[in-house]
C-alpha cells in the first residue's frame, strides 16, 4: 500500500523580493519626508504672515468702527495683565485702542482687542525700518509716524530656506507690506525681497 505525501506549499517573500521593496519603501519615504519638511516650513511661514495680517485688518475696521485710534505694537508679554508694548516682533504683539495720551502705550482703562505670543518657531521678522508699531486713526487710515517714531511699513519673513524658489515658482520667503494709508498685502516677490536686503 502506497501512501502519498501531500506537499505543503509555502508563501511569502524570497529575500530578494523583500530587498526589493524595502528599497522602493526608502525612496519614497525620502522624498515624502523632504516633502513634508517644506509643508511643515510653509505652513509656519504662512501662519505666520496671516496672523500679522489678521492683526491689521482688525485694527483698521475697529478704528473706523469705533471713531477712535488702534495701535498695534510689539510686545515682550502679550499675554500679561495688562500687556506692554516694547520688546522685539519675535516676542509677540498687542492690538489695542490708543486713547488718551496717544503715547503708543498701553494705559489704564483701555481695551485690548488681540494678544499674539511668540512667533512660529524658526520664523525671523525683519521690520526693515526698526519700526515697534503701527497706528490707525479714527478714519481707518494709518497716521503714520507718532512722535518722531517710525511707523511699520515692510516685513521680511525668513525661515532657515532664506529667499529661495519654492514651489509655484514663488520665493519661499515672505514680504508684509504696510502703505501709508494702512493698507496691508502679503507678497512672496524674490527679487522685491532681494532688493530690500532679503534674509539675514
Amino acid at each position: 500500500m502506497k501512501t502519498h505525501s501531500r506537499k505543503q506549499l509555502q508563501t511569502g517573500f524570497t529575500l530578494y523580493e523583500l530587498l526589493i521593496t524595502m528599497l522602493i519603501v526608502g525612496v519614497i519615504m525620502s522624498y515624502g519626508f523632504v516633502s513634508l519638511g517644506d509643508y511643515t516650513r510653509n505652513s509656519r511661514m504662512t501662519s505666520t504672515a496671516n496672523d500679522l495680517h489678521a492683526a491689521f485688518h482688525l485694527a483698521r475696521s475697529e478704528s473706523a468702527r469705533a471713531k477712535a485710534n488702534i495701535t498695534i505694537c510689539a510686545s515682550a508679554n502679550p499675554m500679561a495683565d495688562p500687556p506692554a508694548c516694547g520688546g522685539t516682533w519675535d516676542q509677540g504683539y498687542i492690538v489695542f485702542q490708543d486713547d488718551g495720551a496717544n503715547d503708543l502705550q498701553v494705559d489704564g482703562g483701555e481695551a485690548i482687542l488681540r494678544r499674539h505670543d511668540v512667533a512660529e518657531r524658526d520664523v525671523n521678522l525683519n521690520f526693515t525700518n526698526g519700526a515697534l508699531y503701527f497706528s490707525y486713526g479714527p478714519t481707518g487710515l494709518g497716521r503714520g509716524d507718532v512722535g518722531g517714531q517710525p511707523a511699520v511699513s515692510q516685513v521680511i519673513m525668513c525661515d532657515d530656506r532664506g529667499n529661495v524658489t519654492a514651489a509655484g515658482g514663488n520665493s519661499a520667503a515672505r514680504l508684509f507690506v504696510v502703505t501709508p494709508l494702512g493698507r496691508a498685502t502679503i507678497l512672496r516677490d524674490q527679487g522685491r525681497i532681494a532688493a530690500l536686503g532679503g534674509c539675514p
